[in-house]
């Protein structure tokens, strides 16, 4: 089931990110809204009781003229509109009711998406609760005060956050058929990749409205088997900030790529891996997604026997902590290897979906630790009891060992290899959770 998708929006110095920061548990957001200072983390996985979603902060608002601040918010209020499950417009109880909020009150209002209205500052309710009635007159309903600074009222705003969310995010069904995000850079081809996947023989069984998001999701049939494609190509609105395009495709990546089983990265061939692919590529590393990279635009370049070899070893180098990432190049404008793609995207599904016996995963662990001793530290080794698979998507194994703190990174790389040569896995992330024997949890 995808996680909802929760978006702060409002006025610079309200408060936006610290109450990012508060939910998030760090300061991932930058405080200081110092222009030009780019916000790597924008989003953040909050869980409050027993739900979790993604927070994302659209800040972005430069305090500059009262009508770039204007237009500026309704930009941002725009991103929150196309992406997220609900909104929470943050105002400010010292600064008052201002015209800039009612303009965009009136925008959220008319989206038909949950608006949470909160009024940040409010460090007494004494003080401040007859001021804080002023926000009624917005007509987004029933304003609830907080003070992020002081942690103070974020309970009450998260159980009316929660409440808003879809009650079957994601239906069984609709869970069966595998979900593939096609995500990459602006212009690297994506939309066309998408169409030349419907044009070819294809039955489009149904469009699905893109829940409530943004991308289209698109149900594609293959030979026989359903399939359901996250485009994160759409919406080019004209006059965007280059700044506001960047923020905007990462909110619009990471959010199609909570919702996929397979990531397909889209490489331009004549451009070749870039610093930006690679950091898409780490957002769907880090989400334990299966990542086929695509080159395409592969009938545009001049080749020779050595090119292929020369692009692979590129990606391999650039994407290194990711040597598990298929590779395969294609051309959606003439349909070169399309066919390729779906037969990569169902071996990825296989390898994802892959559970291994107990019996037969400790027969490879204990061959392994015979051929390479675990490793020790004063005097004291590494005793590996025991391995056992808990789930998949990615597939996820507990090792129980005697004692944690040995347990290196470069072993457990060592046992992933060993596991890699025997099942391949090939175009899927493995995680190991390590537990001491007795450990709970």
């Amino acid at each position: 089931m995808s996680k909802p998708v929760v978006a702060i929006v409002g006025r610079p110095n309200v408060g936006k990110s610290t109450l990012f920061n508060a939910l998030a548990g760090s300061k991932i957001s930058i405080v200081q809204d110092t222009p030009g200072v780019t916000r790597d983390r924008i989003y953040a996985d909050v869980t409050w009781l027993d739900k979790t979603f993604t927070l994302i902060d659209t800040g972005g608002i430069e305090p500059d003229s009262g009508d770039v601040i204007l237009s500026q918010m309704r930009e941002q209020a725009q991103i929150a509109i196309d992406t997220a499950d609900v909104i929470v417009f943050i105002t400010d109880v010292r600064q008052g009711l201002v015209d800039s909020d009612a303009k965009v009150a009136d925008m959220l209002r008319r989206s038909q998406k949950p608006v949470i209205l909160v009024v940040n500052k409010v460090d007494s309710m004494q003080k401040f609760m007859m001021d804080v009635y002023e926000f009624y007159n917005l007509g987004i309903g029933e304003p609830i005060p907080i003070s992020a600074a002081n942690r103070m009222g974020l309970g009450d705003m998260l159980d009316e956050i929660v409440k808003e969310f879809p009650q079957d995010a994601g239906s069984e069904e609709e869970e069966e058929i595998p979900r593939i995000a096609i995500v990459g850079k602006p212009n690297v081809g994506k939309s066309s990749l998408i169409n030349r996947l419907l044009g070819e023989e294809r039955v489009i069984v149904s469009d699905i409205a893109g829940t409530t998001r943004d991308a289209v999701d698109t149900r594609v049939a293959w030979e026989g088997r359903d399939y359901i494609f996250i485009d994160t190509a759409g919406l080019r609105r004209k006059g965007k900030v280059k700044e506001e395009i960047e923020r905007y495709s990462v909110i619009r990546t990471v959010t199609a790529v909570e919702r996929a089983h397979i990531v397909v990265i889209l490489i331009d061939a004549t451009e070749g891996v870039t610093e930006q692919d690679a950091k898409i590529a780490g957002i769907a590393h880090e989400n334990g997604k299966g990542v086929i990279v695509a080159v395409n635009k592969w009938d545009a370049i001049e080749k020779n026997d050595k090119t292929i070899y020369k692009f692979t070893n590129k990606i391999r180098e650039t994407l290194a902590y990711m040597p598990y990432a298929e590779l395969i190049f294609i051309s959606a404008k003439t349909g070169q290897r399309i066919q390729r793609l779906f037969e990569t995207i169902n071996a990825v599904i296989e390898n994802q979906t892959l559970r291994v016996q107990t019996g037969v995963l400790n027969e490879i662990l204990s061959e392994a630790v015979a051929m390479q001793q675990p490793p020790s530290d004063k005097g004291k080794r590494l005793k590996i009891f025991y391995m056992t698979q808990v789930s998949v998507r990615p597939p996820t194994f507990v090792v129980f060992v005697n004692d944690k703190e040995l347990m290196h990174f470069s072993y457990t790389r060592y046992i992933e290899n060993k596991l890699r040569d025997a099942f391949g896995f090939r175009g899927t992330p493995l995680r190991f959770i390590i537990r001491e024997r007795g450990e709970k949890g």
